[in-house]
């Protein structure tokens, strides 16, 4: 098949034989996302060229391979991509502690190599698992919200499983959301904001939530409790490993993971705003409120993270289901990853990404007053979060990321919001 781009000869082997096109398609998502931790194993292992690899792995080959493979690509069944959730979260753990424990007290290893593992553990957490962990807590089912959470915590970032799923994807794209960075703020001014007022917004939502529940519940079973409790006991265990110096590395690599992540939230929403309708509410997400990178290659290894418009209009979808409309949803110039290296220099990234948002949110806001005018209510065609209410769904409900009034049928009989 010579000549023919190589995410169109996986969709041929989809059609020709599905069984076999459906382990090819999660034998590239495996690839891409566990690469890299593989390289980083076998350089706490072995030391010598491997430490260099691993981050090469997660840095440089992925940029090379993004621009070979083209842009989109096919995705695995629902069965699959949860299979291979449950396996990263796993090697999540086994990484992590490998990572300690070859920094810490890694006699075999020069310093040089301490560095690189720690630069590409903190990419890998970061960049993969962070996505993993992101997959897991809307997935339904209280086992795979758990191992997000675990994820979570054992990076000591525990409360963005309530502050995301609570409160981002109610306010995203309004200034009510910490995570959506605001046009003309530079990275690191944001990252401070969005920590801390990411971590009050969360308790605060827990809390209401706590408040509304039918029943007492005891005060172990606040998830904050869970999240420091689950902080506490992955510094403990770091300790255990090696030390003091075990606590260091684990405060190192979760710092520099958490980066990753925060960096993923400022260059996903930036400068984009829903606006405002009749009694100042803000419009329904829609398409146009999400940045998205079509690269097959970094998506494959984020979980289609970069598909980030359908999620949120979609957030109960498995990743293999996510989909992109480059005409209706606003694309970064480049990939991701190379796009969050770009935000670490803020007069450049704001030289880019600044005309790109005036122009999204010129149209975004033509579109809403066509669709007020028209009737007063705004719903994209894959449909929208509403925000009535803010009355929130408890972690063990069937529906947790929606208010109440979501899972209500709008006028004319149809509900605004569609799970997937």
């Amino acid at each position: 098949m010579g000549g023919i781009p190589c995410h169109m000869q996986i969709s041929c082997a989809v059609i020709r034989c599905p069984k076999t096109g459906a382990i090819l398609l999660i034998i590239r998502f495996a690839i891409a996302s566990t690469a890299p931790a593989l390289c980083l194993l076998l350089a706490c292992l072995a030391g010598g060229a491997w430490p260099l690899l691993a981050v090469l792995s997660i840095t440089v080959v992925v940029f090379f391979l993004d621009k070979l493979t083209g842009e989109d690509g096919p995705a695995p069944s629902d069965r699959a991509g949860h299979a291979l959730s449950v396996s990263l979260g796993a090697l999540h753990f086994a990484l992590l502690a490998a990572v300690i424990a070859a920094v810490s007290r890694g006699t075999h290893l020069e310093v040089s190599d301490k560095v690189l593992i720690l630069i590409g553990a903190g990419l890998w957490f970061g960049q993969v698992s962070n996505s993993n962990a992101h997959e897991l807590i809307h997935r339904p089912g209280r086992g795979s919200r758990r191992l997000g959470v675990a994820i979570y915590s054992s990076l000591l970032f525990g409360h963005h499983a309530s502050a995301h799923r609570r409160v981002h994807h109610v306010f995203a794209a309004t200034d009510k959301d910490p995570n959506s960075a605001r046009a003309g703020e530079g990275f690191y001014r944001f990252a401070l904001r969005a920590w801390v007022q990411g971590f009050r917004a969360g308790l605060k939502a827990e809390n209401m939530a706590r408040a509304r529940a039918v029943t007492r519940q005891p005060a172990w079973s606040h998830p904050y409790v869970g999240y420091v409790t689950g902080a506490v006991l992955a510094l403990a265990v770091a300790w255990s490993i090696g030390g003091i110096a075990g606590a260091g590395v684990l405060l190192l690599v979760s710092g520099y993971a958490i980066i990753q992540l925060l960096l993923s939230d400022y260059v996903q929403h930036y400068g984009l705003r829903r606006a405002t309708l009749a009694g100042g509410k803000p419009a329904p997400i829609g398409p146009q409120h999400s940045w998205n990178a079509p690269q097959w290659y970094s998506g494959a290894m984020m979980l289609n993270a970069p598909r980030h418009s359908d999620h949120h209009m979609h957030p109960g979808q498995s990743f293999g289901a996510l989909q992109m409309n480059p005409d209706a949803m606003p694309v970064l110039p480049h990939s991701l990853p190379v796009m969050a290296v770009v935000a670490l220099i803020p007069p450049v990234w704001k030289r880019i990404m600044d005309p790109r948002a005036a122009k999204w949110m010129g149209a975004g806001a033509h579109n809403t007053a066509q669709n007020s005018a028209a009737g007063g209510h705004v719903s994209g065609d894959k449909g929208g979060t509403a925000l009535n209410n803010m009355a929130f769904m408890d972690d063990d409900d069937a529906r947790p990321d929606m208010p109440f009034d979501d899972m209500r049928p709008a006028r004319g009989g149809r509900a605004t919001h569609e799970r997937g």
